[in-house]
């Protein structure tokens, strides 16, 4: 991680995009194209085709791509992209957020809030989940990029102060706070908290990670198909787990 970097990154990208365009009219959305450049600061490489598709960055490490959502879009990039070399997937994640709204009428930006929810590395189960069969591809690698950043929104909801049910105007990077890894099949063990009795069922490792019944279900499905936990037992409609040696 190298924050001098970052913040030149986001200098570069959103200065430049800013004088082009102003908010809410970005071609590129500003969160990829700042995590683009902190990841390959030379612009040569990015958008390089490989095979049949078009990479973010091509580069000594391979193939990056830069995936802030729906995770499924990228099985058949993955397909083709690791046929030929390492590829690794970015994930940008706001462990600290501030939101401002945008009057498309108007064009006037609220002063920004924070926001209650904060992100941690779980949070990534629903996206992983979608490419889990990658994860044990020794050429395959993820990086979860916690960070702090301020998130623009439309006012275009459908509630009385049209902020429910809005659409995400862009999302501007601040701070790189952290940078999580994954390079082969043990670095997923960071999923298993060190208080998970010997035996345990979902609602245990939902309870011990602090997160819900539906993302820790996920979470054991990945780590049961990485070899990480086991299901010994059934007990009604709960499966028993235990953590692999």
């Amino acid at each position: 991680m190298d924050k001098q970097q970052f913040c030149d990154a986001c200098e570069k990208v959103i200065g430049e995009q800013r004088q082009r365009r102003g908010i809410g009219t970005l071609g590129e959305k500003t969160l990829h194209a700042v995590l683009k450049n902190y990841y390959e600061p030379h612009r040569e490489n990015h958008e390089i085709k490989v095979g049949r598709y078009v990479a973010d960055i091509v580069g000594e490490q391979g193939v990056i791509e830069i995936q802030t959502r729906q995770f499924f879009r990228l099985v058949p990039k993955l397909d083709n992209f690791l046929e030929f070399c390492d590829v690794t997937v970015v994930y940008p994640m706001p462990a600290l957020k501030y939101v401002s709204w945008l009057d498309m009428d108007t064009g006037e930006v609220s002063p920004k809030r924070r926001s209650p929810r904060k992100y941690r590395i779980y949070d990534a189960f629903k996206e992983i989940y979608n490419i889990k069969y990658a994860l044990d591809n020794p050429r395959f690698h993820l990086v979860l990029c916690l960070m702090e950043m301020d998130e623009i929104r439309y006012l275009n909801g459908w509630s009385k102060d049209k902020k429910r049910g809005s659409s995400r105007c862009d999302r501007i990077p601040k701070e790189i706070i952290e940078e999580v890894r994954f390079d082969c099949v043990q670095d997923y063990r960071l999923f298993i908290p060190g208080s998970l009795p010997v035996r345990f069922t979902s609602a245990q490792y939902a309870k011990a990670c602090s997160i819900s019944k539906e993302l820790a279900g996920m979470g054991l499905n990945i780590l049961n198909y990485l070899g990480l936990v086991e299901r010994v037992d059934k007990v009604g409609n709960s499966y028993i787990y235990t953590v692999a040696d």
